[in-house]
């Protein structure tokens, strides 16, 4: 991987004047100037005539690392830890992804349990000790593409797909047939510039040429991003405008995003964003759904690793807002990069600080209640491999897009792949929820309820109104996560419940819940049990002495017979089938009438009231004598009612 646009090399060890040979000085000067091909030559001279030094070998294997040369980094960084295995945590995990992109799992992770021993509060050392079965997760969302080769590579790199109308624009370092030809020193290759090629229906393109030539410079352009009109684009360039090169006090060149307008069928009026600096790099612009929020890379301060993943607003008049790190759920210790926002407002984007199966993988964010891009997961094989892949973009809406990558068997030091998405990766850790609100009574749907939804410290509501059927929808909620649900409508009790969602491989779950009606309606033949929804009047063991806690309900009969002077209720005692039926006849007799004489001493006129025990003789279930049943089961059975006979 070869791209001085891709990744901002910043954790790299300056040269350490200790070390006196003169192929190390050389060497040296070359790498601090960012000419790795050169210093890669040097160093190999050096360690060739067999000097041997810790400095060496971390400038050989970090040159090779950041080239994308994972082969010859594992050699190098392994050489660095037999001579000295006190070595900083970072060559540690490098050389864990280098192992990875040569297929050794097993090694990789031994090296991921020494970073993160060294390191526990790294967040990459986090991600691994809490995905320990990544490889596992990462099979279970392979398979999902079909993928090949596009036919507009060139032997140099191409990279950056970006749509634009009927075309895509990528980047390139192709010869461009010019009599000048700029080389850039670290990558041995052209300057890139951008293309353009037509995109068919079928996802294959043709007939590349050179995109725009007002935005294409004597220096690197790369990655763009278009409004849906067409007539803004942002991309990235070096440091470069108005025929002027500003560089930092390193005397570096930083890259830029930059912004143009169409006006005529030519792109004018070019100008670097605001949030830019000639001291640090900002790249790969990506914009939201609504082209209100810039998503790019950058190694600004507040960067949290070597390049992270920012956003910044766009307001109405043009302007922009403060830049902002979208954060740890995205961005680690090492390089995020490459940002892309789909038609579904998926947040994919090039990353090695999350577990991955070697170099630089894809990922795909997805947002939460409040829009905000939270939730990683690794997009698997093929579109992922053990070398580096980056650059990701997708037509969600015909399944079709591109990727770059400098895996084995392309044409160049990177290639666009084109794919086709057969089956879209279920984001598992938000479920939706919806569900309809009925009445208990009359079994039929309210409409125009309030259902709000609260987090575990009862904040942040989501509320939502039923429709006509009664039916209501909450969109992304997290699984594994407690929430609180408040069912409200007026003239029926407030239902609250606490529930937690189980990952599934279903996007919405259904929860159906009903509501007592303030005011329940009662006729003749009604029993006031069910309306009360009282299941026992409790007595003591063989006995029929009212308990307090069985008072408690009786008085609501009580109440609403006083309400209702002229009700009559016939009181009905059952019991199981456990113990004989004579026994249970008795028994739930004389329970009868001594809740029928409970209810008298509380002020209810004896004439109104009838009582009789029926024992086991209307079970409601199978539980008879002889039939094997749980406790659960025989309560069912275990049962007072309180019949309205008269009103």
């Amino acid at each position: 991987m070869k791209k001085i646009v891709l990744c901002i090399a910043l954790a790299l060890n300056i040269y350490n004047p200790a070390f006196a040979q003169s192929g190390i000085k050389a060497g040296a000067k070359n790498y601090n100037d960012l000419a790795f091909v050169d210093v890669i030559a040097v160093y190999e001279k050096v360690a060739a005539d067999g000097y041997e030094s810790a400095d060496l070998f971390q400038k050989l294997a970090d040159s090779y690392y950041f080239n994308g040369d994972y082969a010859n980094a594992a050699k190098y960084y392994q050489k660095l830890l037999v001579l000295d295995a006190n070595q900083a945590p970072e060559y540690f995990y490098r050389n864990a992804i280098t192992l990875k992109s040569l297929g050794e799992y097993e090694k990789s992770d031994a090296m991921m349990q020494t970073f993160a021993q060294k390191t526990a509060q790294d967040s990459r050392a986090k991600l691994y000790i809490n995905n320990e079965d990544y490889l596992e997760e990462i099979k279970n969302n392979s398979g999902r593409f079909t993928i090949e080769n596009a036919n507009i590579n060139s032997k140099y790199s191409d990279y950056g797909t970006a749509f634009y109308q009927d075309q895509i624009v990528f980047t390139t370092a192709r010869d461009t047939g010019s009599l000048v030809k700029r080389v850039h020193t670290w990558t041995g290759e052209p300057f890139t510039v951008l293309h353009q090629a037509t995109l068919a229906e079928d996802g294959s393109v043709s007939n590349p040429k050179k995109f725009a030539k007002q935005v294409n410079s004597i220096f690197h352009e790369s990655t763009p991003v278009f409004t849906k009109d067409g007539k803004t684009m942002y991309f990235t360039r070096n440091n470069y405008i108005n025929g002027k090169t500003r560089k930092n006090q390193d005397k570096v060149v930083m890259l830029k995003v930059y912004k143009a307008t169409l006006v005529d069928n030519k792109w004018k009026n070019i100008t670097e964003l605001p949030f830019n600096s000639n001291e640090y790099n900002v790249a790969h612009p990506a914009l939201s759904l609504d082209e209100k929020t810039l998503y790019f890379a950058s190694d600004m301060p507040g960067t949290l690793g070597s390049s992270d993943l920012f956003k910044v607003a766009i307001h109405e008049d043009g302007t922009f807002g403060e830049p902002e790190n979208l954060g740890p759920a995205i961005n680690t210790e090492a390089r995020e990069t490459f940002p892309f926002v789909s038609q579904n407002n998926e947040l994919y984007f090039a990353s090695d600080g999350h577990p991955g199966l070697g170099g630089l993988d894809i990922f795909v964010a997805f947002p939460d209640a409040k829009g905000n891009f939270k939730y990683v997961q690794n997009i698997g094989a093929p579109a992922n491999s053990e070398m580096d892949d980056f650059s990701y973009a997708i037509l969600s809406d015909r399944k079709i897009g591109f990727l770059s990558s400098n895996r084995e068997g392309g044409f160049g030091n990177d290639d666009i792949y084109k794919f086709t998405e057969n089956t879209p990766l279920k984001n598992k850790n938000v479920v939706a929820v919806h569900g309809k609100l009925i009445d208990s009574f009359t079994q039929k749907p309210i409409a125009n309820a309030t259902v709000t939804v609260y987090d575990e410290n009862f904040e942040n509501p989501i509320a939502v109104t039923t429709d006509a059927n009664g039916m209501y929808f909450i969109p992304l909620l997290e699984t594994n996560t407690k929430y609180f649900f408040k069912d409200e409508k007026e003239a029926y009790q407030t239902n609250e419940t606490a529930m937690v969602f189980l990952p599934t491989e279903q996007d919405v779950v259904t929860q159906n819940v009903y509501l007592d009606p303030v005011k329940k309606p009662i006729k003749q033949g009604d029993d006031l049990a069910k309306v009360f929804e009282i299941e026992i009047i409790y007595f003591d063991l063989d006995k029929a002495n009212i308990r307090p806690d069985a008072a408690v309900d009786l008085a609501k009969v009580v109440e609403v017979m006083k309400e209702y002077p002229t009700m009559k209720v016939d009181i009905r005692s059952h019991t199981d089938s456990r113990a004989t039926k004579t026994y249970n006849q008795k028994l739930s007799d004389r329970r009868a009438k001594a809740t029928r004489a409970w209810m008298i001493e509380q002020g209810i006129e004896p004439a109104r009231l009838t009582a009789k025990g029926y024992g086991e003789s209307q079970l409601v279930n199978k539980c008879a004598d002889g039939v094997s049943c749980s406790e659960a089961e025989h309560q069912k059975n275990r049962r007072s009612e309180f019949i309205i006979t008269s009103l």
